[in-house]
């Protein structure tokens, strides 16, 4: 009896042991987050003039190819947002060139979504002279928009 009593016992340390060891290595094996590095250039820009967009996607050191990136561009206190889905160009680098017919302050997202995660970065541009920004407390900007009307 006594010899079961400390089979048993051992092998109740050793599952023990296995189970904290296989949440140890769940745990390191946790995807890294996929980061977004929003660039907007030449800011301020000119009218008339193409600015460049580029959204660089990557997770740790992987350059990310297959995100889906939607560019999301407005002017300062405008409800007309455009929406531009742009494709990979080199190196987890995705782009878009535009010009601009009117001066003021301008918003862009780039909604990003790669490897079952979201990423969102935002960034304020001028074209020739800015304009009023948005108010960050009001609820009509971007950052207080309901999601559920971006089929999020």
């Amino acid at each position: 009896m006594k010899k079961l009593f400390v089979f048993f016992v051992t092998v109740l340390c050793l599952s023990i042991v296995i189970s904290c060891s296989n949440k140890k290595e769940q745990a390191d094996n946790l995807p890294q987050m996929v980061e977004v590095e929003l660039s907007i250039n030449p800011d301020p820009g000119k009218m008339n003039q193409p600015i460049s967009f580029e959204a660089k996607v990557t997770q740790g050191n992987d350059q990310v190819k297959d995100a889906e990136v939607i560019f999301e561009i407005w002017r300062a206190k405008d409800d007309k947002h455009e929406k531009v889905e742009i494709k990979h160009a080199e190196k987890g680098i995705y782009r878009l060139e535009r010009s601009f017919s009117q001066e003021g302050t301008y918003y862009i997202i780039s909604h990003v979504t790669a490897r079952d995660m979201h990423n969102m970065p935002k960034k304020e541009f001028t074209i020739g002279t800015p304009s009023a920004p948005e108010d960050p407390n009001n609820k009509n900007s971007m950052d207080g928009m309901k999601m559920e009307d971006e089929g999020h």
